[in-house]
């Protein structure tokens, strides 16, 4: 496999507005509320009477927009803006986005949330035609798609482009005269748009950036759908209609923040029901229950309720310091780590402590933290995971590459347990999260994509297919390749359902 599929993979934010008069500080603000969406760099270009101008840099949104005159340099009443997470060997200005395209026939800014699974193949094929990348990011390759169609109109053009790129994306572009959000065949990324009372209407990767700049929440984007925002208000397009929805679960058990609606399911509420159903699965006789902050709050609430245990903050969160999950090494993760958790010695020294988490991925928090509240004296520490085993890489724009970096890819939970030094630990099934996150769409897993807990990809894994069975054990092999949309058999957005599974997970 090409050593830069390695780079490709980001979770950010995007966020835009049409008919502000300050566009560019609604939009900063917006990205503020997605800044846990990305923290490595931002950006903003605006819309000022049909000419478009922006800035971006590394860095956090206060950094690279760091006092009134970066902000006062971008007038206009329109603008689209991106915080970006980028993992190892990405960290770049030329990957910062939004990408600003100037054309003999007008500008066009572009901004991308999601990984394509067909890149490098795109890639390759566009460069043989004389195409000029000028980073490594997924992103340029749609706009070079969008430059190379034959049809009539820009939005067809960009129709033609999104049915030729697979994989998961939200896309956020701005012209001289529309702004237009479009979101994949399987909505793994959420987009909502929203009005103010002004009028102005708002486009954002989460329903809690449009209540922070006082937007009223219209609809979600639903998979294969173009919105179009211009002067005239907005309205809906599909460029496909060979869709089936299979959201990404991690947004609803640890990307999104607690305060977001997706596709009508608060995520707060969807969290504690995890910790409910947790409880139910694998209840555990302790004194208390600990929440690690700050995503896994709601999965504790709810555990400590079903369980009738004390919720009680046994863990103190340095709030000043990023998340280890979007550290780009794994020196940093760990140094991460230790700076931003403590434990609170009077409330677990002596006490049966259960700890509550969203995820264990390469397990280094969760070890730290069951040493951290030994050392802190409690008698026992047991752990309960509030979504089932990470066992499968991700290609769809979250930072889970490669199978080795997963600890439940090769170890039982026994295996973990002890690797984590606790008394007891368990899961959340993945029966228990469809049926707790309740989206109950037709589509298989009730309209979740848990392909990471199962192997079971909703689409063809494209160029990431070899490494991805690469990856595997022969009996993972054997068992995922009734799963597996090889790119054999495989031409195109062809999903109407998963193979050899139903509604009803197994």
């Amino acid at each position: 496999m090409p050593a830069e599929l390695e780079g490709l993979h980001e979770e950010c934010g995007i966020f835009g507005v049409w008919g502000h008069s300050d566009a560019a500080r609604l939009t900063y603000f917006g990205l503020h509320a997605l800044q846990h969406r990305g923290q490595e760099g931002a950006g903003i270009v605006v819309n000022n009477n049909g000419v478009l101008k922006g800035h971006r840099g590394l860095g956090l949104l206060t950094q690279v927009f760091s006092d009134e005159s970066s902000l006062a340099k971008l007038p206009g009443d329109k603008a689209i803006g991106h915080v970006r997470y980028a993992t190892s060997g990405s960290s770049s200005i030329d990957n910062i986005q939004p990408f600003l395209f100037n054309f003999y026939s007008g500008q066009c800014a572009l901004a991308h949330n999601g990984n394509l699974t067909n890149c490098p193949s795109l890639k390759r094929e566009l460069e043989d035609q004389g195409a000029i990348f000028h980073s490594n990011s997924d992103t340029e390759v749609l706009m070079h798609l969008i430059r190379r169609s034959k049809a009539p109109t820009f939005i067809d053009r960009l129709k033609d482009a999104l049915n030729q790129v697979h994989g998961g994306f939200a896309y956020l572009l701005m012209t001289e005269d529309a702004m237009i959000g479009a979101l994949d065949p399987n909505g793994f990324r959420p987009l909502s748009i929203g009005r103010m009372t002004n009028g102005a209407y708002v486009l954002a990767s989460e329903t809690c950036a449009l209540e922070t700049v006082g937007a009223s929440f219209v609809r979600d984007i639903k998979p294969g759908e173009i919105v179009i925002v211009n002067d005239e208000g907005y309205h809906i397009e599909r460029y496909t209609d060979n869709t089936q929805q299979a959201i990404c679960s991690m947004e609803f058990i640890y990307f999104a923040r607690p305060d977001s609606n997706i596709y009508g399911v608060n995520v707060h509420s969807a969290r504690k029901r995890m910790g409910k159903r947790l409880a139910q699965e694998a209840p555990v006789d302790a004194d208390m229950v600990i929440g690690v902050p700050n995503s896994s709050l709601s999965a504790a609430s709810g555990y400590s309720e079903e369980m009738h245990l004390p919720n009680e903050m046994g863990l103190i969160k340095n709030q000043y310091v990023a998340r280890t999950f979007i550290q780009p090494t794994q020196e940093l993760r760990e140094q991460g780590v230790r700076m931003k958790l403590s434990a609170v010695h009077g409330v677990v020294a002596g006490k049966r402590v259960c700890i509550v988490d969203d995820s264990i991925v390469r397990g280094t928090t969760s070890r730290r933290i069951v040493t951290m509240l030994r050392e802190a004296g409690a008698a026992e520490v047991h752990v309960r995971i509030a979504s089932p085993p990470l066992r499968f890489p991700c290609y769809y724009g979250i930072d889970i590459q490669r199978t080795s970096e997963l600890i439940a890819a090769h170890k039982s939970v026994d295996e973990i347990r002890d690797y984590l030094g606790a008394d007891s630990l368990a899961y959340l099934s993945i029966d228990g999260l469809v049926e707790s996150v309740g989206l109950h769409d037709d589509a298989p897993y009730g309209g979740l994509c848990v392909a990471y807990f199962n192997g079971d990809y909703p689409t063809s894994l494209g160029d990431y297919e070899q490494q991805f069975l690469d990856s595997l054990s022969e009996e993972e092999r054997a068992r995922v390749a009734s799963f597996a949309k090889l790119s054999s058999s495989y031409t195109g957005n062809e999903f109407t359902q998963y193979p050899n599974s139903s509604k009803k997970v197994d």
